[in-house]
């Protein structure tokens, strides 16, 4: 008897024809509201310096098309002749899709929110992956528990028994891949190591943290090339952070004089080019103040040229262009450098 309503209805084309279009006018309609709402955020973005857009734009281009699509459905389902009794399975499956959508669009939010507003929270310069995806996941979790006990009145007792039974199995399996997991959330928990920080590891890898995700850590090397250290090798590493307390470090170079010269003269020469050097040399400060150390040497009186730099990885370039100044400088005062000399005394004795 339903089946043949059903056959009834479809005899007629205006049953078909009018759900149709009402459907799809709702779905154009919500589009463009949807192409009129982005611009109107791009501009008002540009005139903030926000990021507003992004948010707003890659957390909602998909889920609003979906919110079109049940908008349009319900419309249709409304002007059609279609009997009651058909529209339980059809709202339950418009439940589902909605609840899908606002946790797609909530989870990408989440993530772009930890992207862009993390780093005030926590004080880095940028937010690991291994962060964002831990935010997004928790609003996963948050709207599959809302499909299964609102939308279908399943009771999570026996799931969450029998997750805690298998999760064990699977803990076991996994030991290295959860390793890696935990000690990638103690290495962006701590502030130890940043986004962007400059680290050598005493196995000799260094270089600028790029990312920190649930694996593992990557790095830019010196050599612009991608190095990748496993979470918990990390975590029990002894490593040196260059930007930690701060990015600001001491250097130094050492020059070496005859012994003929002057040392207070040479003192005098070696402070008053590295102040002026801290003007021309980008990444060279003058503050704290420069010092200058004596010690003589085997065949040269040798002195320490000390400097605060800018930061760890522009130590190369300073101390290259430094050397050259003083190098010029010594040569113009006519100070010279002794090549490596050794005396070698022999002793003769009388054969009588």
């Amino acid at each position: 008897m339903q089946f043949q309503q059903l056959q009834t209805l479809l005899r007629n084309p205006f049953s078909v024809i009018i759900p149709v279009a009402v459907f799809a006018a709702a779905v154009i309609s919500v589009l463009i509201v949807r192409r009129v709402l982005f611009r109107v955020v791009q501009r008002w973005a540009r005139a903030t310096d926000s990021h507003l857009d992004v948010l707003v734009i890659e957390s909602l281009r998909g889920p609003i098309f979906v919110w079109s699509l049940i908008l349009g459905i319900h419309f249709a389902l409304v002007s059609s002749p279609i009997p009651e009794r058909y529209h339980a399975p059809i709202h339950t499956f418009v439940a589902v899709l909605w609840v899908l959508a606002l946790t797609i669009g909530a989870s990408r939010l989440a993530g772009n929110m930890v992207r862009f507003y993390g780093r005030r929270v926590t004080g880095t310069r940028d937010v690991t992956s291994l962060t964002q995806k831990l935010a997004q996941l928790i609003v996963v979790a948050i709207g599959l528990v809302w499909v299964l006990k609102v939308v279908f009145d399943i009771s999570l007792t026996p799931i969450l028994t029998t997750l805690g039974v298998g999760g064990l199995a699977v803990a076991l399996a996994l030991q290295d891949t959860l390793s890696n997991l935990f000690a990638g959330f103690y290495v962006s928990i701590s502030g130890l190591v940043r986004i962007g920080d400059y680290i050598k590891l005493t196995s000799g890898e260094e270089g600028y943290v790029s990312d920190i995700a649930w694996r593992c850590t990557t790095m830019r090397g010196a050599n612009n090339n991608l190095v990748v250290i496993p979470n918990s090798k990390l975590g029990q590493a002894i490593y040196i952070n260059y930007d930690l307390p701060e990015r600001r470090m001491t250097s130094s170079v050492t020059f070496g004089v005859g012994y003929d010269s002057d040392i207070d003269r040479v003192q005098a020469i070696l402070l008053d080019e590295i102040r002026k050097a801290a003007v021309t040399i980008e990444g060279l400060l003058a503050e704290p103040a420069p010092s200058v150390l004596f010690e003589p040497g085997d065949w040269s009186l040798n002195f320490q040229v000390n400097f605060s730099i800018t930061r760890f990885s522009e130590q190369g370039r300073i101390r290259s262009q430094l050397r050259a100044l003083i190098f010029k400088r010594l040569m113009r005062e006519g100070i010279t450098m002794p090549f490596p000399t050794r005396t070698i005394l022999l002793e003769s004795k009388n054969p009588a």
